[in-house]
């Protein structure tokens, strides 16, 4: 039975993971290819990584008005990450918050994990589904979005049974 975060995935791909799964290879696996974690700790660091993607890549998108690292329990279930659009009135004039959480279980993984994250949540700032348009952003974004997507699928299931090789 393969794992619910690879339902979408081709039967190869999913006979793969149920392989690296069973043989609790996970680990191994992220540790050749991804050695160090990185080295973006504090929400300061991490707002800043995120407005320079945002500058990079989607200029003419609101700015960000808040980045930060949360307890993956107070995201969206199963969620590493959420965007949030906030409008509040101030008298006649209507302020809009984007604002970007990313669960505190990306504090200690390797950038590739947290850089295709706060592509795909940048990518909702401009298109709020995940259709056609959305996944050409973030291949836009990121040429290797859905090899880095399945790869970031592959380390939530390492910390849900192996534990975080890199905190």
């Amino acid at each position: 039975m393969s794992h619910p975060y690879f339902s979408q995935y081709s039967a190869q791909v999913q006979q793969q993971v149920e392989q690296l799964i069973k043989a609790k290879k996970l680990a191994e696996y992220f540790f050749k290819k991804y050695p160090k974690p990185h080295l973006i700790r504090n929400e300061k660091q991490l707002y800043q990584y995120v407005e320079t993607l945002r500058q990079r890549y989607l200029k003419n998108a609101a700015k960000v008005t808040l980045a930060k690292y949360e307890k993956r329990k107070n995201l969206v279930l199963n969620a590493l990450g959420t965007h949030t659009f906030k409008t509040t009135k101030h008298g006649k004039k209507l302020k809009t918050s984007h604002q970007i959480h990313i669960s505190d279980e990306l504090k200690t993984a390797p950038e590739a994990m947290l850089h295709v994250l706060v592509v795909h949540e940048l990518a909702h700032f401009k298109e709020k589904d995940h259709n056609k348009a959305f996944y050409q952003l973030c291949t836009h974004m990121e040429p290797h979005y859905h090899q880095l997507e399945l790869e970031l699928r592959l380390f939530m299931v390492m910390c849900e049974l192996e534990g975080n090789i890199y905190a």
